[in-house]
């Protein structure tokens, strides 16, 4: 017979992604929790992970039973609090978002999202958060969505060109455009957020341009803040710009991202979170439709 803590210790390895993490989450020695899983997937007939030792990932079967596990979850934890005043248990929505995702955009589609369901948020890499999306660590993802990539669990949200910026007082601001050679003796800035930063690179050495670096890091808000400063240039999404920094057009760099939400059908489908998350998308894609007016195009 499945037990509670079978469930439990189910839905910790998926949610933590190892067994190690999972075993310190949920308080037990992982030995424990290697017995209680054999255990569960003995009594369904078959594994329910794959496992490496670079990562767990669901097998088939596993991906069939985690929305059954989240029911059952749900309602042991509906059976505790039964007849008492916080009978009534928010929706969990685990939302992954990649490095370069624009605060303030994200700001609003917490802000969306957040009268629905109750919100963690988990930054990451766009592979890493499509390999936690795929083994249900996470409900959604904003990620850059690949061509041709749409569905009933995919909302566009907008599209936009990366540009190189450099600092409004720049000898090179004013410019309608320059080629990537007239860069060879500019200091840049790496973004590491970049999700185009290997290509870039490739696109400035295949061109003879090997600058030096003022700056290498993972926020892009203090990247372009030292664009501003007069310390080096950086490409950029459009929608990133700040004040103080002007885009410049690159003759052949024509680097474009679509960033959308992607959902987990399987978590999308839920009774409980259906009508919910179709009502907070509503919000969310006009508020994409403004942003792509005064933050894309506006710059583009």
């Amino acid at each position: 017979m499945i037990k509670r803590t079978h469930i439990r210790q189910f839905l910790a390895v998926v949610d933590a992604g190892s067994f190690t993490q999972a075993a310190l989450r949920i308080r037990v020695t992982q030995p424990a929790l290697s017995t209680g899983i054999a255990e569960l997937e003995k009594l369904v007939g078959g594994p329910l992970f794959i496992r490496n030792r670079r990562q767990i990932r669901l097998t088939e079967a596993g991906g069939r039973f985690l929305p059954i596990a989240r029911d059952l979850d749900r309602g042991f934890r509906a059976a505790d609090s039964f007849g008492r005043e916080e009978d009534r248990q928010e929706t969990g929505l685990k939302l992954g978002i990649i490095r370069s995702a624009p605060g303030e955009l994200l700001q609003s589609i917490v802000a969306a999202l957040r009268p629905a369901f109750a919100i963690e948020l988990i930054e990451n890499s766009d592979s890493e958060l499509r390999a936690a999306l795929g083994s249900g660590r996470i409900n959604m993802a904003l990620v850059p969505l690949r061509a041709g990539e749409r569905g009933d669990h995919v909302l566009p949200l907008y599209e936009e060109p990366l540009a190189m910026f450099i600092a409004s007082d720049h000898p090179l601001a004013g410019r309608i455009e320059v080629g990537p050679e007239e860069l060879a003796a500019e200091t840049m800035i790496a973004r590491r957020s970049c999700e185009f930063l290997d290509a870039t690179s490739r696109f400035f050495t295949r061109h003879g341009v090997r600058p030096r670096f003022a700056l290498r890091s993972e926020s892009d808000e203090r990247c372009l803040r030292m664009v501003a400063a007069g310390i080096g240039i950086t490409t950029a999404p459009v929608s990133l710009a700040i004040e103080g920094i002007v885009p410049l057009k690159v003759a052949g760099y024509d680097f474009r991202r679509e960033l959308g939400l992607i959902a987990d059908p399987a978590w999308g489908s839920l009774p409980d979170v259906k009508p919910r998350l179709a009502h907070a998308l509503e919000t969310i894609a006009a508020v994409a439709a403004e942003w792509r007016e005064t933050r894309v195009d506006a710059v583009a």
